[in-house]
């Protein structure tokens, strides 16, 4: 089966550091804000900036985002809940897998290729239908299987 959806990989640090950076000051462009710069920006706010508690600031950044470059967080679009929680945990489990002085664009280019990376990949710890409910949308559902098999 070809994929619909090839990945793109990061070409240096700093490619990674302008979606961290951007979704934090707001000032990525719309369309640059992707499937690869959701996941790159939440491993850059992990590593670089863990002044950030991102469990208390992660809707709040995001939907703040996705506001400003005129998006929308409701009961169809933007902000979800549960999928945005599950590639936290995921992308955190990854990363301390690492390497500590491996370059964040090497640590996300090889996430980017690791099943944590894959578009479908918070549907594997859910029934079919669950993650994409409007509750789970809304709220934390805790997923049928253990997130931590991130493999």
């Amino acid at each position: 089966m070809t994929d619909l959806h090839p990945i793109r990989l990061f070409p240096d640090d700093d490619a990674v550091a302008h979606v961290g950076a951007g979704l934090l000051a707001r000032t990525l462009p719309r369309p640059e804000w992707t499937h690869e710069a959701h996941l790159a920006a939440i491993a850059w706010l992990v590593r670089k900036r863990p002044d950030i508690d991102l469990d208390a600031r992660i809707v709040a950044i995001i939907a703040g985002y996705n506001e400003s470059v005129g998006g929308v967080n409701d009961d169809h679009h933007g902000y979800h809940e549960t999928i945005t929680r599950c590639y936290l945990a995921g992308i955190r489990a990854f990363l301390a897998e690492r390497p500590a002085d491996e370059s964040i664009h090497r640590s996300v280019n090889a996430m980017l290729a690791a099943p944590v990376g894959a578009r479908d990949w918070p549907l594997r710890f859910y029934r079919r239908e669950q993650p994409l409910s409007l509750e789970a949308r809304r709220n934390w559902i805790e997923p049928t299987d253990s997130l931590m098999d991130i493999d």
